[in-house]
């Protein structure tokens, strides 16, 4: 389904998430256009933009419309533009990009979202799939949802950067001794408000969470993995099959997405910049009342 707001056409691509914006160069934009991209983020989650060819700068300007931006504590970045960020799939180990995650959540302030191009994409596979946490957490039963809310997990960037991987030498070892003791775990809500729409969506990832800080560590993991199962179905995702110069905008605070590696020795090179967010937060809402028994 194709609609046109103001000046942009927006193809829906699943009423849970996901649109591709047409006729638009990035490099050309005015504030009044600027401003319905960011309505269309709110609207469908993830932003799609087929034959774009930003350069590193245009594409750290672009991302800077959003909000100020983050360098990562890990991957390499652009020489000149440090916001940008390389994923190079024939210099780098981008394994941890496989597990479903939402960016940066070991950070207190986790990314507000990002702007991800493609530079070279492999002739087969390596697409990358986004999903709903504001969908996930509407399709849950109330029960659940009730019980989820004013509960708090921990984030750990250990979990998707382990030594074993990241580390091949002394040097590289104590460079992530000294990431991991800037970037302790940090607690968020399970449950969070959107900051901006005011909805709820899970907030916990297979990538970066750890454990339920108030149940049982038993009952942690079994609920974990549950929710990490349900909040990835068929029905909230999309896949994106690229094409270079393809360019991708989510809001990192109601989804998360992952990177499939079903391409061999194929050379995959994505850039991407990451806007800074705030803290999360769980606002109260009136909540529908059970039905008795």
């Amino acid at each position: 389904m194709n609609t046109v707001v103001a000046n942009l056409n927006i193809e829906v691509i699943k009423p849970t998430i996901g649109a591709i914006i047409h006729d638009i160069d990035l490099n050309a934009l005015n504030e009044q256009t600027t401003q319905q991209i960011q309505q269309a983020l709110l609207d469908h989650q993830v932003i799609f933009f087929r034959k774009q060819q930003l350069a590193p700068q245009a594409q750290a300007d672009l991302a800077r419309s959003f909000g100020s931006l983050h360098v990562h504590p890990i991957y390499p970045s652009i020489e000149d533009v440090p916001e940008v960020m390389v994923l190079d799939s024939w210099k780098q180990d981008l394994r941890d990009n496989e597990l479903w995650h939402t960016d940066v959540t070991f950070s207190k302030t986790p990314p507000l979202g990002c702007v991800l191009q493609a530079i070279k994409i492999p002739p087969v596979g390596g697409d990358t799939l986004w999903s709903s946490n504001t969908a996930a957490f509407k399709g849950l039963p109330l029960e659940l949802q009730q019980k989820l809310r004013g509960l708090t997990a921990t984030h750990d960037i250990r979990k998707s950067f382990p030594l074993e991987r990241f580390a091949h030498n002394e040097e590289e070892r104590e460079k992530l001794l000294q990431t991991f003791k800037r970037n302790p775990p940090v607690v968020h809500p399970v449950v969070r408000t959107h900051p901006v729409t005011g909805e709820p969506l899970l907030f916990v990832s297979e990538g970066f969470t750890t454990r339920i800080n108030e149940l049982p560590e038993q009952e942690s993991e079994q609920l974990l993995n549950f929710l990490f199962e349900h909040a990835t179905q068929e029905q909230f995702h999309l896949r994106w099959k690229w094409q270079d110069g393809d360019i991708a905008i989510w809001d990192n605070r109601c989804t998360q997405h992952k990177a499939l590696f079903d391409y061999g020795d194929a050379h995959r090179i994505m850039h991407r910049a990451t806007i800074n967010g705030d803290v999360p937060f769980y606002k109260e809402e009136q909540q529908p009342e059970l039905a008795e028994a």
